[in-house]
């Protein structure tokens, strides 16, 4: 491109990131020509939630055990080193020692010392990662953080290296802070809760139902209600057998929910007569459960479909519809 060319470029081009500029201005400035390097050297010097990243690690790591042996205070914002002024050549010396002490670690480890940091092989795709996003609306689904504060990180509920796949029930998006801080060390015996999604009962009918699902994850599928109360009725069951959805574990019940809205939207593009939803659950028997292998019925509603409506699900009692 000439200058014309590139300038009426930057002038018109679309950007959802800064990622475009920043890598035409490094460009620029060397000459036309640079390394991925150091392109991502310029997106890293922008990247502010990198900086908040070290920072938690400088107060929290380091700061703490150089503060505990007494080797740094920390006062008004800043850390100190707890010497007297030293001379340039003792500087020089001291500066030599940790230079040492930084190559020797690095040959030892080598790139695993950055392996918190690093993207996996089994990294999760763009258009995975996009959803998980779009699902939690730019929040940590721990702390909460909006994503305009704290970068979010697309995180594997039940870690890789513990057998936890890269599939969306599988996945929630965190801070930075909340991911490192999570880590993969949870404590808890994944081989257990692998023969516990496996737990089946060969005389329950949604069990057998499950097998030929045509539409599933890893750890739900979906029936249609062979009593429907409107047309579309669906039923969203998790694999394993149990009957209450507050038995499920929390991967279990985000695998439901992400059908129910899977099927939500596919009711509404192939029926537009459909202009309301209930969603319910029967949990025990005095709460009307029959079938005891939990279950969510997602019963599309529309418009006259009875007379009043008003109250919705509250209508399970009678004459509780009305709340005021």
């Amino acid at each position: 491109m000439n200058f014309e060319e590139l300038e009426k470029y930057l002038n018109n081009m679309k950007m959802q990131h800064i990622y475009q500029p920043v890598m035409i201005k490094t460009l620029l400035e060397s000459k036309n020509t640079a390394t991925p390097e150091k392109i991502a050297k310029a997106f890293l010097e922008r990247d502010t939630s990198q900086i908040e990243y070290y920072k938690e690690i400088t107060k929290n790591m380091p700061g703490k055990v150089l503060r505990k042996n007494k080797v740094v205070n920390y006062q008004d914002g800043k850390f100190i080193l707890d010497s007297p002024d030293f001379t340039e050549d003792e500087r020089k010396q001291l500066i030599k020692i940790c230079n040492d002490k930084i190559t020797q670690y690095e040959e030892r480890w080598g790139k695993k010392i950055w392996i918190h940091r690093a993207r996996h092989p089994r990294a999760v795709p763009g258009s995975l990662r996009y959803i998980v996003l779009k699902r939690a609306k730019g929040r940590c689904e721990l702390c909460g953080i909006p994503n305009d504060e704290k970068f979010l990180d697309v995180d594997h509920i039940r870690p890789v290296n513990k057998g936890g796949e890269t599939v969306l029930e599988n996945l929630q998006a965190l801070c930075y802070t909340c991911n490192s801080q999570k880590s993969d060390k949870d404590d808890t015996d994944f081989r257990t809760l692998s023969i516990l999604y496996d737990t089946r009962d060969e005389q329950c009918v949604f069990c057998k139902s499950g097998k030929s699902a045509k539409i599933s994850n890893t750890l739900a599928f979906v029936l249609k209600d062979n009593f429907p109360v409107t047309k579309g009725h669906l039923l969203v069951c998790p694999r394993r057998h149990t009957p209450s959805f507050f038995e499920l574990g929390s991967s279990e019940q985000k695998a439901c929910l992400n059908l129910i809205d899977e099927m939500k939207t596919k009711l509404l593009e192939n029926d537009k007569t459909i202009t309301g939803f209930n969603v319910g659950i029967n949990i025990g028997e005095d709460a009307g459960q029959t079938i005891f292998h939990c279950h969510i019925h997602l019963i599309p509603r529309r418009k006259g479909d009875i007379p009043n409506p008003e109250g919705g699900i509250r209508n399970i009692i009678p004459d509780k519809g009305k709340w005021k």
